[in-house]
């Protein structure tokens, strides 16, 4: 039986999202956009109805490619352990085709790439949606899948009004804030918001429990199933050549254009003194392959670059070495014991904040695990090509430096063993549900 999806009314305070980020100047027009959003139809899926009687339910929240990645495990296990637990989500085809009932489009391919004020009133206007959503189906837990600024604006309100008349919903964040690298002084506010964090990091369970935080490490998605054998498969069919070089962009249409370009210059200065040497970029995914071809800027592209797009299992497979942006491509990596030199480009400015700003002498995952630099990162790097091309040329040439280096990576993946990401997080979500329905 299908009962009304008529949104309730809500107040205006309920909508006034304070973004850190903007100053005084720009509050009024601001305030504007938010009304706007609020008050526009709210776009869920039609498929995704409310029910007459209350089925326990877990909402599930990605906005990122990334996100979206790490919640279908623990959909996946959702549906397997409780199939009488209603799954639903606001992300991408991951979590979909993991059986998850999806509400709203928000980690598909290319969909949170808009910038500045667009993106703002973007998100302001899918938390509306999220919210509008709750009010005619009550949320036993609410899971928010890392993109904190999006994601605590929904997790604060559903820890208050999620429920409905029954009050707030459990709020358990899967991939921890990294308060450790920047900010551990913002303990308090996810003190106030969460139930407990699934952890991907080994060292972030003690370091959240210690600050008065219920915390979990579930071991990480990326690392918690072997390469398939279909990947090491289509690894075969990619060029031939030696050495083997992998250009990993990002997976967003903002690191593709500010990293692309060097990354080409490092690739050409390279190929120059390596005749056989063969390279291939492997974009995230389609969308993406116009901003790569772009980063030529009209000059001609290498005849021994290849490009291809979503399919980083088999391309990892298939290189000798990697030059990748940061991000959890550089566990990708890991998982398959690469050696990789990796950056994130930015302006001077920037790069100079950040060296204020951050308190761990390591940004990359890798070296941030092993607490050691076991290989070169550049994180952020507003320089020229000159120091990658110092770090990578002996990675290129020297086959021993790249087993040394494959060895100290197959370490950092050993630490993650014995755990099961999906089943683990679905475990503790469900006891939250027990506990907030009063079943057995």
């Amino acid at each position: 039986m299908r009962a009304s999806t008529k949104p309730c009314c809500h107040n205006a305070t309920q909508y006034d999202i304070v973004i850190p980020q903007c100053n005084q100047k720009c509050r009024a027009p601001l305030s504007r956009m938010y009304w706007w959003a609020s008050t526009r139809p709210a776009r869920i899926n039609p498929e995704c109805i409310s029910y007459a009687v209350h089925v326990p339910t877990v909402l599930v929240t990605a906005f990122e490619p990334s996100g979206d990645a790490h919640a279908a495990p623990l959909v996946r296990a959702l549906r397997a352990l409780a199939p009488d637990v209603r799954v639903v989500g606001w992300g991408g085809p991951k979590m979909r085709a993991a059986g998850c009932e999806m509400a709203g489009e928000t980690a598909r391919d290319g969909a949170m790439t808009l910038v500045g004020l667009k993106k703002i009133a973007e998100v302001r206007r899918i938390v509306a949606d999220i919210r509008t959503w709750a009010a005619a189906n009550p949320v036993d837990v609410h899971v928010p899948v890392d993109s904190p600024a999006a994601n605590w604006h929904i997790a604060s309100w559903m820890k208050h009004h999620g429920r409905g008349a029954a009050g707030g919903s459990r709020v358990v964040n899967l991939v921890a804030p990294q308060l450790w690298a920047w900010a551990p002084w913002r303990i308090r506010k996810w003190r106030r918001t969460s139930d407990a964090i699934l952890c991907l990091l080994p060292f972030e369970e003690q370091w959240f429990r210690s600050r008065g935080v219920r915390a979990h490490f579930i071991g990480h998605p990326v690392l918690g199933e072997p390469v398939s054998p279909d990947a090491l498969l289509r690894a075969k069919t990619f060029p031939t050549g030696a050495p083997k070089l992998l250009l990993l962009p990002g997976s967003r249409s903002s690191e593709v254009r500010a990293n692309m370009p060097l990354m080409l210059e490092v690739f050409r200065a390279v190929a120059r003194t390596r005749p056989d040497l063969v390279g291939l970029v492997m974009a995230a995914n389609d969308g993406l392959l116009p901003l790569v071809r772009a980063a030529a800027r009209g000059g001609a592209w290498p005849s021994n670059l290849h490009v291809a797009s979503n399919d980083p299992d088999a391309a990892i497979a298939w290189c000798d070495c990697a030059l990748n942006v940061s991000g959890t491509v550089s566990l990708d990596l890991a998982h398959q014991s690469k050696p990789m030199v990796a950056l994130y480009r930015t302006g001077f400015v920037k790069a100079a904040g950040s060296a204020v700003v951050l308190l761990t002498p390591h940004r990359l995952l890798p070296n941030i695990i092993a607490r050691r630099e076991i290989v070169p990162e550049f994180i952020p790097h507003a320089g020229g090509a000159g120091p990658l091309l110092r770090a990578l040329e002996p990675l290129l040439d020297d086959a021993a430096r790249r087993a040394r280096v494959a060895r100290d990576l197959d370490a950092v993946t050993r630490s993650f063993e014995g755990h099961d990401p999906g089943r683990e997080a679905a475990e503790v979500v469900l006891g939250f549900i027990d506990r907030a329905s009063g079943r057995a």
